[in-house]
């Protein structure tokens, strides 16, 4: 059951792959989204729409919910092509080393200029987003980031960061318009400075939360739901995971599982993971604020590939998000180190190198 909004919004995002899922959703609770993407995605996407796969808790195998059975509209586009005068919401969905390509670089600094709400679902905070974190001055942390100067013309008020906590990966053997979503927890969204820009998410995540889909066989509830929150700090809750699990994916001959990552040595990955925790409460963020780490171990139970970052590393990557590289700097500042976080950045530094260096 798709019911039409009280109010319609326009969404613009800013990747196909993983913002696919955050499309799904939209478009399911009777939005639209339109993709950013390369033109044989938009291509594709345009001909044959979207497909994203959700495992359902009790349910044997998956369901597909194919975006041209739905309410709102899933369409995808071109940089050059983008009307921003058509959208209500602009998500940042692309990995931050992408934000610099010729196309994305011009259209995100238009957004910046227009001034239309933004909100990322990248891990890397936008360096605009730190501003709006208490005692942190941007100007600290601009050599975490690939090109800073993409971010130079945000204002602070018009950004906020949701924490991808959902896991979702394009399956190697499909389509590139197919989406697997491995882990369905919730997207959790920091509220903007303005109330105005709040409610429309308020609106957005009340949306998503009142669809039940018809698989044909019966009415359910899809799982991944967008969650609003008042505190700046709620995003900041996956910098313990990713510094635990997605970078220490990373050893120096290869890459492991999330999983393993984690469990292999589990008082050492609460140690990192708690370490994390700890800085983001420095900062100020409550308990509350925060996920404990044994829900965290458990669910990495489930994470049996690699992380995004790690594949990309070894892939050859010569730029990956630093969310690593950001903590141990914003740790500095506020006089806290770890050795063991040390060795994490210095793994990543070295395969960087390896990449930069080769033809």
């Amino acid at each position: 059951m798709q019911v039409k909004p009280a109010q319609h919004y326009k969404v613009l995002i800013f990747g196909a792959s993983y913002g696919s899922l955050l499309a799904t959703k939209l478009a399911l609770a009777g939005h639209d989204a339109t993709l950013v993407c390369l033109p044989n995605e938009v291509e594709l996407i345009n001909r044959e729409g979207t497909r994203v796969r959700f495992p359902i808790k009790g349910r044997d195998g998956l369901v597909e919910v194919d975006s041209r059975s739905l309410t709102g509209k899933i369409s995808a586009t071109t940089p050059n092509n983008v009307n921003l005068a058509d959208y209500d919401l602009v998500v940042l969905a692309m990995q931050e080393p992408q934000y610099g390509a010729p196309g994305v670089r011009e259209l995100l600094q238009a957004v910046a200029v227009a001034k239309i709400p933004t909100m990322s679902i990248m891990n890397m905070p936008p360096l605009t987003y730190l501003a709006r974190i208490p005692g942190l001055s941007i100007a600290d942390y601009r050599n975490c980031y690939t090109d800073p100067s993409v971010w130079d013309g945000f204002d602070p008020k018009m950004m906020t960061l949701c924490s991808p906590d959902a896991q979702a990966f394009r399956p190697p053997d499909e389509p590139i318009n197919v989406l697997q979503v491995r882990l369905p927890t919730n997207f959790k969204a920091a509220r903007f400075e303005s109330n105005e820009h709040t409610q429309m998410l308020r609106n957005i995540a009340a949306d998503i939360e009142a669809v039940r889909f018809d698989t044909g066989s019966e009415v359910i509830e899809l799982p991944v739901k967008l969650k609003v929150f008042d505190s700046v700090f709620v995003p900041l809750a996956k910098w313990s995971m990713l510094l635990a699990g997605n970078y220490r994916c990373i050893g120096p001959n290869g890459i492991r599982p999330i999983k393993e990552a984690i469990h292999d040595d589990l008082e050492l990955s609460k140690n990192i993971y708690n370490w994390a925790r700890q800085l983001c409460q420095t900062l100020g963020a409550s308990e509350a604020d925060l996920v404990p780490f044994e829900k965290y171990a458990n669910a990495a139970l489930s994470l049996g590939s690699p992380s995004s970052a790690a594949r990309a590393l070894f892939a050859g990557a010569k730029n990956i998000e630093r969310v690593d590289l950001l903590m141990q700097t914003v740790a500095a500042k506020q006089g806290i180190h770890s050795d063991e976080v040390d060795q994490i950045i210095n793994l990543v530094n070295q395969q960087l190198e390896k990449n930069r260096a080769a033809p």
